[in-house]
């Protein structure tokens, strides 16, 4: 068989791997996007006799009201309940105004990380109360502006360096051949994109460069952390005893795609930064209220 042959060869064996890791990829990010803190609460409601579908927001841009909008329904009016969150105020309430089909109301503008609670009540002409959502009040997160500049490389990167490293993990098992090309793709993809894009992009949406270990209780940067570090074990093991040759080094690979996978099966911003009202409350400047954890 020819060079050409045996390259042509080659690529058929690997497309499955590339396919898989892609799907997984994918998959992943739905995932992230479904429970990231910017996804809106959706659900559906009976009201005035009518069926309502709502969206209700989960982020806002810090420094303008969060507008709250839902369908009108004839006859049926509510108001805006909300108070900061983890904190010592009462709940206040907002009239819902009627304007263009929508019945709607605002949130008052909070300092980046600032976070509120709420939920809306609605009163039929026939006497009953309708609370959206019917759970636990929405929680909306005030956020600084992020310019897509800075934000798309860093979300392309993250989820190109997890494609990359869930198809490095695959050929662990079936295809070690190029395993430590792959795997400095993938730390490189994280070393850019998680640790000098991410804290570049919390840094204009909520403060502060980095809010992990040792400084915070960060989730999202200490997720990172570790899943560098795992690669740079694996970067580091493959260097010196070879992937290609060494069962225990495909092992590290392997398992740093696993820590991977952990990574990105945790909800993205859960313990992110918090405005902490009782702190600004005792004279404390919302700069430097912010705590994570």
């Amino acid at each position: 068989m020819s060079r050409g042959e045996n390259r042509t060869a080659s690529r058929r064996r690997l497309w499955p791997l590339w396919l898989i890791a892609l799907l997984v990829m994918l998959a992943a990010a739905v995932y992230q996007r479904r429970t990231g803190p910017t996804y809106p609460v959706r659900g559906t409601a009976q009201a005035g006799g009518e069926t309502i579908s709502y969206r209700l927001p989960r982020s806002a841009i810090a420094g303008t009201d969060a507008a709250i909008s839902i369908p009108a329904v004839p006859g049926v009016t509510g108001e805006l309940r909300w108070r900061r969150l983890r904190s010592d105020d009462d709940w206040r309430e907002v009239p819902l105004a009627h304007d263009g089909g929508h019945l709607h109301a605002a949130l008052p503008a909070q300092p980046p990380a600032g976070k509120v609670e709420y939920l809306l009540r609605l009163h039929s002409p026939a006497g009953e109360t309708v609370a959206l959502p019917a759970g636990e009040p929405v929680v909306l997160r005030f956020r600084g502006a992020v310019p897509a500049w800075l934000l798309l490389p860093h979300v392309l990167l993250m989820f190109l360096a997890m494609l990359v490293a869930v198809r490095t993990g695959l050929g662990g098992f079936f295809a070690p051949a190029g395993t430590a090309r792959l795997a400095r793709w993938a730390f490189g993809g994280i070393t850019l994109g998680g640790l000098v894009l991410g804290p570049l992009v919390q840094q204009r949406a909520f403060g502060a460069l980095w809010t992990g270990w040792p400084y915070g209780g960060d989730l999202t940067d200490n997720k990172t952390l570790i899943m560098w570090l795992a690669w740079l074990v694996v970067v580091v093991a493959v260097r010196a005893g070879g992937a290609e040759r060494r069962a225990w080094a495909r092992l590290l690979v392997v398992a740093a795609t696993i820590v991977t996978l952990v990574v990105y099966v945790v909800p993205h911003s859960l313990r992110g930064s918090e405005l902490d009202y009782r702190a600004i409350e005792r004279g404390v400047p919302p700069e430097a209220a912010v705590a994570t954890g």
